[in-house]
């Protein structure tokens, strides 16, 4: 099992808004290169949607279960088959996005549990509890040559000191792709 944190971040490794739905100052930089460049599947995530497991956080769930339903194209159709967990102190229903769930429980606790291999996106309060308790393994993140200058960042400050090795990089477009292991 693995714990593969996806994010699409700017130069200065800022991860707020990125597709502009929050309507903050700077939002929507995930796309001011063109869409094309981000759609389909750029995390390379493949048979680990089919076997393993979405780890979101509310915001992110919720947002999610408004938009991949909707769409029909074989990266779609993947999402919508993934299951997904629902990390949340708020919401009693996951059934607006099929096979979601509700966490139950502690999220450290039902993630080191997990026989799967567990993918975040987004969710970055989900990102940096997992982060603070050195339960990530891989990093596959897609960078947007522009600076925010403000707003949250993947790895926050004071975060640990972490070894990681690239094994893959490569340009999308004008954004770069890069997946990290631990060391």
């Amino acid at each position: 099992m693995s714990v593969i944190v996806i994010g699409f971040t700017t130069l200065d490794g800022r991860v707020t808004d990125p597709d502009g739905s929050d309507g903050t100052p700077g939002g929507g930089w995930m796309f001011r290169h063109g869409p094309e460049h981000v759609s389909g599947d750029k995390f390379r995530l493949g048979a680990t949607l089919d076997d393993g497991v979405l780890l979101l956080g509310r915001r992110t769930w919720q947002h999610f279960a408004t938009l991949w339903p909707t769409r029909d194209d074989p990266f779609s159709a993947r999402m919508n088959a993934a299951a997904k967990l629902v990390a949340t102190r708020t919401l009693t229903d996951a059934s607006a996005w099929a096979n979601s769930r509700l966490l139950e429980g502690d999220l450290l606790t039902a993630v080191k549990a997990e026989q799967r291999d567990v993918v975040v996106t987004g969710s970055v309060g989900v990102v940096h509890q997992l982060i603070a308790a050195d339960l990530v393994d891989e990093y596959r993140i897609l960078t947007v040559p522009v600076v925010l200058g403000a707003g949250a960042r993947l790895f926050p400050d004071g975060a640990s000191a972490a070894d990681l090795r690239c094994v893959q990089a490569e340009q999308v477009g004008p954004m770069r792709y890069a997946r990290y292991r631990r060391s």
